[in-house]
């Protein structure tokens, strides 16, 4: 993607930080260090966080409006640019302002998002000039979702997440539900009953119907009302499971059924009426403003 260097017109904007969904998700193995070895398929949401930035000369990093009880030190964007800083030796500062629209702990990947579009953009606001490689790499260090966000397409990946090749997938109307719960992920990652060694696949696998999510099992035993929330789904399509949860989700071919299914379930659950769209909204804002 080739941008315009004239980046000053992105300060005191609102820069999209968009969710994703897992369309699989599988456990191949595990890493000696613990870590788990995944076969997962990305494709992005237009349901986003709105990230702002402001120039400061004060060499600090800083959120506009901190999170109580959270050390700003420890928000996932505070990091993002304090990485940048430290791998540029860039010496000014800036003031984050987000706007949260992605659940928590939802498995939609929104902390990730925040971090690589602050990645992303900073990169161009302070002119460093990195690659979306080695943004990649450093997103990496921040967290295992946050390469996908960063590269900017729907993507088949290995790894732990981070070894992507990009996908052209349909793009769907989509239901979201959010039950009302918080699923821990170390405890589903640590569940005895989770399967590890699922045989891997390919490619045209996924696109002949293998679209499973190793986790849904586990976590649909340890949570009634992601339980409940799959079952609802199923009425108006095949219901998943995104990353460990708590979201689930639905696809459908047209606007139509996707509306008479989130009005007839919006009394009852948290809905988010999406569309799925494979360029990340991030990168469509970037080409049109830098233009």
């Amino acid at each position: 993607m080739v941008l315009s260097q004239n980046s000053s017109s992105l300060w005191g904007r609102k820069i999209p930080a968009p969710a994703k969904l897992n369309l699989m998700l599988r456990i191949v193995g595990r890493r000696n260090d613990g870590y788990h070895l995944l076969q997962t398929v990305f494709q992005f949401i237009d349901l986003c966080d709105w990230i702002t930035f402001y120039p400061s000369d004060d060499g600090l990093v800083r959120l506009k409006n901190p999170i109580h009880g959270v050390p700003e030190v420890d928000d996932l964007t505070v990091r993002a640019a304090n990485l940048l800083k430290a791998e540029t030796c860039y010496k000014n500062g800036v003031v984050i302002e987000i706007e949260k629209n992605i659940p928590m702990g939802g498995g939609l990947g929104g902390g990730s998002s925040d971090a690589a579009t602050v990645l992303v953009s900073l990169n161009k606001l302070w002119e460093l000039g990195l690659s979306l490689n080695r943004l990649m790499e450093l997103g990496l260090t921040l967290g295992a979702d946050v390469p996908i966000f960063v590269s900017g397409h729907s993507a088949w990946a290995e790894g732990v997440g981070e070894r992507l090749q990009g996908l052209v997938l349909p793009e769907r109307w989509v239901v979201v539900l959010k039950p009302e719960c918080h699923v821990s992920t170390k405890e589903i990652f640590d569940a005895k009953e989770l399967t590890r060694d699922q045989e891997s696949i390919r490619i045209d696998d996924f696109l002949a119907g293998q679209d499973g999510n190793a986790f849904s099992e586990v976590v649909c035993a340890r949570y009634e009302a992601i339980k409940d929330a799959m079952s609802d789904l199923d009425r108006y399509s095949t219901s998943r499971l995104t990353g460990t949860g708590a979201c689930v989700f639905a696809e459908f071919s047209s606007y139509e059924q996707a509306a008479d299914c989130a009005q007839e379930l919006k009394n009852k659950w948290n809905v988010y009426l999406v569309r799925s769209v494979n360029e990340s909204p991030l990168f469509e804002f970037l080409k049109v403003s830098l233009q």
